[in-house]
């Protein structure tokens, strides 16, 4: 605990410093002249170099020693390297419980049918480890929130043989499940044994909501009803794949407050969806900060921004960089320039929402602005006022953005790193062993960190 309170502490006095930089917002770019705050070894050092030579800012190892980087910028990156809990899953992992069925020539469509390869990649690392978990502390039944269609529960019910309760709010999404998992069964008496079958176990789809206000008691009798339990003499984990902003810290919470759960893993995501102590100061319960440690510093809060930025895929734009993938950073540039237009003529308007655009080889200005506008009251707008000499000035300046937008995804492991630590002291402080580290690929899933915790 000493350790995480050291990082956590020192962590927080880096952010303060550098809070100017991950609370800007880039389309405010060039209305707030933002390239002006940097330090002036840093706009002098990065106009000078090759855009491709920004990525090694993004790296998760050691600087390439032939590039030469201001000292204080240097001395940041290696100081974030040291605070930030790794984004780099263990290669192999430390464990391993591979599913076969997963591999079997035609039930493996039907456990991830219609599954993109980011969902697959999470489904079958987090089910290895919920199995692993319940070898290491064994349970009667586990808890899914937020299951969707089921595919998570699905592979621990019929591929590992786990008991599984789906807890998901939709019931569209619940009925998509029965019947998935009816399908699922169907095909396995096709082409599996009957000794093969033997370890299934059919998911329980529960359409309940679980909310910050949700009492354990109100929790534990939908479970007994859903699973048709008599008493309270039971065991459970408790899981999520990704929870969505407040739901991560409520896991958490519930967790903690059912004696019944015995273990806990979850990858969070979203943290800019968090309600705080400074967005939300009427509320009782936030989702950050948790812990005891932070609820009584008051220099411990984490602005929107920060949070946002901290949620941004920084390998994928470190590949782009590397590559000289430029035109597709350009999106950000086109952005900006759009803000100090639409803030010129309606400045009461800031901050507006546009469409979103994806960047296309050789796309104009007029043509992003004509897409970004479609269908908001700036429409309407002269195409006269796109062609001004101030846009010309900006848009020649994407470059300056790209340099901005890179020492932000630098920032953001810390903002991302805070948030974990807070998680785990929160969890420490009451009597669990906690272990935080990166499960997934982050190219392929930016939220990677797996936060699991065990009660005595």
């Amino acid at each position: 605990m000493l350790i995480v309170r050291e990082k956590l502490e020192r962590g927080l006095e880096l952010l303060k410093k550098y809070e100017w930089l991950l609370d800007a917002y880039v389309l405010d770019f060039f209305i707030d002249d933002h390239w002006s705050k940097l330090p002036g070894n840093w706009q002098k050092h990065l106009e000078s170099i090759p855009l491709e030579n920004l990525g090694d800012l993004l790296k998760n190892e050691n600087h390439n020693t032939q590039l030469t980087w201001p000292l204080d910028l240097k001395n940041l990156q290696e100081e974030l390297r040291k605070l930030c809990v790794s984004r780099v899953p263990k290669h192999p992992p430390d464990n391993s419980l591979p599913c076969s069925l997963l591999d079997h020539p035609k039930l493996k469509y039907v456990f991830l049918k219609r599954v993109k390869p980011k969902k697959h990649h999470e489904i079958i690392r987090m089910a290895e480890i919920c199995a692993l978990s319940q070898q290491k502390t064994p349970v009667d039944f586990i808890v899914d929130f937020g299951a969707g269609v089921g595919h998570l529960a699905r592979v621990l019910g019929y591929g590992y043989g786990l008991r599984v309760c789906c807890y998901e709010m939709q019931p569209d999404l619940n009925q998509q499940a029965r019947e998935i998992d009816l399908k699922l069964e169907s095909m396995a008496a096709k082409h599996l044994s009957e000794d093969e079958t033997t370890h299934f176990q059919r998911p329980v789809h529960l359409t309940h909501r679980l909310e910050s206000s949700t009492k354990p008691e109100q929790f534990l009798s939908s479970i007994r009803q859903a699973l048709q339990l008599t008493d309270d003499n039971f065991r459970f984990g408790v899981i999520g794949l990704h929870p969505c902003g407040n739901l991560g810290p409520t896991l958490m919470r519930m967790f903690l407050g059912c004696p019944q759960a015995k273990f806990l893993n979850f990858v969070g995501c979203c943290y800019q969806k968090m309600t705080t102590q400074s967005t939300h100061p009427r509320e009782h319960v936030h989702g950050y900060p948790l812990s005891s440690e932070l609820k009584d510093k008051n220099e411990c809060q984490l602005s929107y921004e920060a949070r946002e930025i901290s949620c941004h895929a920084m390998e994928v734009y470190h590949d782009r960089l590397r590559m000289g993938d430029y035109q597709h950073l350009r999106i950000h540039s086109l952005r900006a320039a759009a803000e100090r237009i639409i803030v010129h003529q309606f400045p009461e308007l800031r901050h507006c929402a546009l469409r979103n655009v994806k960047y296309s080889p050789g796309m104009t200005f007029h043509q992003y602005f004509q897409k970004a506008v479609q269908g908001t009251r700036f429409e309407a707008l002269d195409s006269r006022t796109l062609s001004n000499q101030q846009t010309e000035t900006d848009l020649a300046n994407w470059q300056r953005i790209v340099s901005f937008y890179t020492l932000r995804l630098m920032m953001a492991p810390l903002v991302e790193s805070i948030i974990l630590y807070d998680r785990c002291l929160f969890l420490m402080e009451n009597d669990c062993q906690v272990q935080i580290e990166a499960i997934f690929d982050p190219r392929l899933s930016p939220r990677n960190h797996i936060t699991r915790a065990v009660k005595p």
